[in-house]
């Protein structure tokens, strides 16, 4: 941004706050708090102006409003009673007191902390009757999501009619009009506080059942909670860290000349274990009570065999004749099944669908016309895997590049990495922050060091002949020319020889890669590579993808369980205006992991979908 447009944004926000009630946040009727919070000066420059701010109860304290001031002393000489005489004032009288004393030092000494234990005065500890409802100084911690930073609000107990136990209830929804100002605590952790004037709303809750009113809970445990986890601090965090990735993405592709395609969800193509989609399971169970075709086909069997024993032995025909009959009564429900589960009358679709596994299939047909193509969308695999790095449904960013080969998706995938990295270090330093300090010490460090070093580059053969030479690690799998490369060989690799730094593994196997995947000279591997990174493993996968249509067309039919029909299409790209291209694939969550540090992808998405497991 030029000097220019510094200044028309200063003018604006002086605009906006101004001594009347404004909306800086567009679209609602209040101030988002990183706009008050994330200044260079904290605020203070703010202090004066008159705003709405609304936001979640974070934690809370109540200080009892001071009683009038006591008489004015008598003269420093005094006459004490007489040593005979028992003093009247009782010990309750002594403590009571004292307790404005303590609440004016609690109150300096908190300085509008994160203390949340309220300070009350119980008629039955001062032996008074209360007469009128007490009246508090209360002080709240506000969060709106907008920031990591919290705004303190002063509120006058008298402005709700709600009791003020339940007004303090963590997850309070508040929305209040004041004053800013600084704190009148000098020991205060606030640069600048609200003085609320009015409450325009209060959004209670009930603290038997919130989740959230308990104590810490550990992320495992809120992910019972998903709907309500994201108002927790290091959620939050990462939920705005997750957004900046995903915007990110679209602005590195889009200022390289990417134009961004929608993809299907439902395909006819892919590969490995796949979601099934379909419209005819609850009719089929309705109508055979839950027989399968396959429970059918294995009592044919059966009864096959049975009929073979009796014709060899001596059975009477007539048992022969109803072994036979059986049979065909068999047979004949085994046809009927077979016809309720052809699709072509049944199913929606008139054929087998599926949820895609990847969209580079259909993003190759574009980028066949357009050069250069990218897209982001949800990714579902139905392995049985219950692992802190998988999950059923997560989100890729797919691009393909024609007229390109692997070297170019290499370096394309490594401009990408780094970008992100640099993005979230220039862009979400507050929560970069604060992740360090809650949840991986590591990451900005880690962030900083890929951002400005090369990436480490090896072929496959050279990862097997470093695993084969490792004295320090005994693997479970062996390392052999062949073998698909599993985490703990990934996690020596980027610990042990990398020394924690980013690497690229490519030229694999043809035998551990999918069949479309570019043969290469040596007829032994494909053109294939993973971006790996510690603690994680791969995070972006990519490939030059087969142009010839000789070799595509003889390694479907090498393979055998692929339906050539279902390829047709795909094939017709390399029958009509063939082109070499290469692309990448991005696992969102597997790089919010990385930039985050956190253990589990579960606690990267929002609501996270896993076998066994889908909450919400």
């Amino acid at each position: 941004m030029d000097s220019h447009g510094k200044t028309h944004q200063r003018e604006h926000e002086d605009d906006v706050i101004s001594p009347k009630p404004v909306a800086l946040s567009k679209y609602s009727n209040r101030v988002e708090l990183k706009t008050l919070l994330e200044r260079s000066d904290g605020g203070a420059r703010l202090a004066g102006k008159r705003v709405v701010i609304g936001g979640w109860v974070k934690s809370s304290r109540a200080v009892k409003k001071d009683s009038p001031p006591p008489p004015p002393p008598q003269p420093s000489v005094t006459v004490p009673p007489p040593p005979s005489t028992k003093s009247n004032i009782s010990c309750t009288e002594i403590i009571q007191s004292k307790m404005n004393i303590f609440r004016k030092l609690f109150d300096v000494l908190s300085g509008g902390g994160k203390t949340t234990y309220p300070i009350f005065d119980k008629p039955e500890i001062t032996g008074q009757k209360a007469t009128s409802p007490p009246e508090y100084t209360i002080y709240f911690l506000i969060s709106d999501g907008s920031s990591v930073s919290s705004l303190q609000v002063v509120v006058d107990s008298a402005m709700s009619t709600i009791p003020a136990t339940q007004l303090m209830s963590l997850g309070t929804c508040i929305v209040a009009e004041g004053v800013l100002r600084h704190p009148l605590a000098a020991s205060a952790k606030h640069v600048i506080e609200l003085e609320a004037e009015k409450l325009l709303h209060v959004g209670t809750v009930d603290p038997e059942k919130y989740p959230l009113s308990k104590k810490q809970l550990p992320l495992h445990l809120l992910r019972d909670f998903s709907h309500f986890r994201p108002r927790t601090t290091t959620v939050g965090s990462v939920t705005r860290v997750h957004s900046a990735l995903t915007l990110a993405s679209h602005t590195f592709f889009q200022s390289n000349g990417f134009q961004y395609v929608q993809v299907p969800v439902i395909t006819t193509t892919g590969f490995g274990e796949m979601f099934r989609v379909t419209t005819t399971l609850d009719r089929e169970e309705k109508k055979h009570d839950g027989l399968s075709i396959e429970t059918v086909k294995a009592a044919i069997k059966e009864k096959t065999r049975l009929i073979d024993h009796l014709k060899r032995s001596d059975s009477n025909r007539e048992a022969v004749a109803a072994a036979v009959h059986d049979l065909k009564k068999t047979t004949d429900l085994a046809a009927q099944l077979e016809k309720k589960q052809k699709p072509q009358k049944l199913d929606f679709f008139g054929c087998d669908t599926y949820l895609t596994v990847s969209g580079r299939f259909h993003l190759e047909s574009y980028a066949s016309a357009l050069g250069k193509v990218y897209t982001f969308g949800p990714r579902f695999t139905a392995d049985k895997i219950d692992n802190a790095r998988h999950l059923a449904e997560m989100w890729n960013v797919e691009a393909e590049i024609a007229f390109s080969e692997l070297d170019d998706a290499m370096d394309c995938a490594d401009d990408f990495f780094k970008f992100l990295c640099r993005y979230l270090l220039e862009n979400r330093h507050e929560d970069m922050k604060f992740i360090s300090k809650r949840v991986d010490k590591t990451v900005t460090t880690r962030l900083e060091a890929t951002a400005s070093n090369s990436l480490l580059r090896f072929s496959y053969t050279e990862a097997i002949s470093l695993l084969q030479k490792a004295t320090t690690r005994t693997f479970e799998t062996k390392p052999k020319w062949g073998v698909a490369l599993k985490e703990e060989h990934l996690s020596y690799l980027t610990d042990e020889i990398c020394k924690g730094s980013v690497m690229i593994i490519h030229s694999y196997p043809k035998e551990v890669k999918p069949f479309y995947i570019r043969l290469n000279e040596d007829k032994k591997t494909v053109a294939a590579f993973d971006l790996v990174v510690p603690k994680v493993g791969v995070v972006i996968s990519g490939s030059q993808n087969e142009e010839r249509f000789e070799i595509l067309d003889a390694r479907i039919k090498e393979l055998g369980s692929i339906s050539r029909e279902k390829y047709e299409w795909y094939l017709d790209l390399r029958r009509h205006g063939t082109v070499k291209h290469s692309g990448m694939s991005l696992r969102m969550e597997h790089m919010l992991l990385f930039a985050t540090g956190l253990p589990d992808i579960k606690d990267a998405v929002p609501f996270p979908r896993s076998w066994g497991k889908a909450n919400n």
